[in-house]
């Protein structure tokens, strides 16, 4: 892939000890040292054939502009690998090409954390880790934590789209004796049908609605993710953008009536990590076109500051 690092600018401070993302991020090869790895999922097909807003395919560039500028606080360092491009409809085959991207960076010791796109990324995003461990382990038990007001649990075999990627992942589990290992969080009642409660229950998905996440319940929430946690080697974190309440999210294909707010959902991003077990994340359904004042890329950027620090 092609790393365009001119996107990399913005402010320079003269004063000491005053560096921005834009002074530090590096492009990827063969010589990085063990750190964090940024990939772009330039695609919106899946949100198109999911009948969504379509324009999260710009999401990846603009997420990059507004690290740029953000105070540097990391230890490890920060590489870009460039951008996975969906050609027209050709998701199937974008999907095989992030996830030789994903494996080729955990190869190098690195924490890949992938930029969509819509959440069709997630799909890819797993085949990678999935074609990584299978070199390690027989039966890995990986861990999906994903953050978001949708199951994402739609027949695949209707169509491939941002609304199927668990099912597939579900589907290649079984297909490989894997344990499936899901947790939903932030689930909105009023945006999934019942067939896909049913089915959630089905897999024995570990689901909290959005009414339930709220700061009373954020110890119950720690004891319950802490369990989830225990029974995993592995962990996949993926961050749908649009569970967050509509005015933290606006640009989103489906903004959320009420959705989760950040000071709810940081402390359990910061759990998984402290794990130590994460290995893989990706922030999905980020759309500039839609996004005001870019209020979305903001919060879409200071989750990957957590993720880094």
């Amino acid at each position: 892939m092609n790393i365009d690092m001119n996107i990399w600018t913005g402010r320079t401070d003269p004063e000491p000890n005053t560096a921005r993302w834009h002074q530090q991020v590096q492009p990827f090869g063969p010589a990085a040292e063990p750190g964090y790895t940024l990939i772009g999922f330039c695609s919106d097909e899946g949100v198109r054939r999911n009948k969504g807003r379509v324009g999260a395919a710009k999401g990846p560039a603009s997420l990059r502009k507004m690290l740029a500028s953000l105070a540097w606080h990391q230890s490890a360092p920060v590489y870009d690998a460039g951008d996975v491009i969906c050609a027209g409809e050709e998701l199937e085959a974008a999907h095989q090409a992030l996830a030789k991207q994903v494996a080729q960076c955990l190869a190098r010791r690195q924490l890949p954390i992938v930029m969509g796109g819509g959440h069709e990324v997630a799909f890819g995003s797993w085949s990678g880790l999935a074609r990584h461990l299978a070199t390690q382990e027989l039966r890995p038990r990986i861990g999906i934590i994903n953050f978001d007001a949708h199951f994402d649990l739609r027949d695949p075999g209707v169509v491939v789209s941002s609304g199927t990627p668990f099912a597939q992942i579900a589907q290649a589990c079984e297909q490989q004796d894997w344990p499936f290992q899901y947790a939903c969080l932030g689930v909105s009642r009023a945006s999934n049908t019942r067939g896909l409660f049913d089915k959630a229950e089905q897999l024995q998905v570990l689901t909290w609605e959005d009414k339930t996440m709220t700061q009373s319940r954020l110890a119950e929430m720690h004891s319950e993710l802490n369990a989830f946690i225990g029974r995993c080697d592995h962990l996949y974190l993926t961050l749908d953008l649009d569970v967050f309440p509509a005015a933290q999210a606006p640009g989103v294909s489906a903004p959320a009536a009420r959705g989760v707010a950040l000071d709810v959902i940081e402390p359990l991003i910061e759990q998984i990590i402290a794990s130590g077990k994460l290995r893989l994340a990706d922030l999905a359904e980020l759309n500039p076109e839609v996004d005001v004042d870019g209020h979305t890329a903001r919060l879409a950027a200071r989750l990957i500051h957590t993720l880094t620090l």
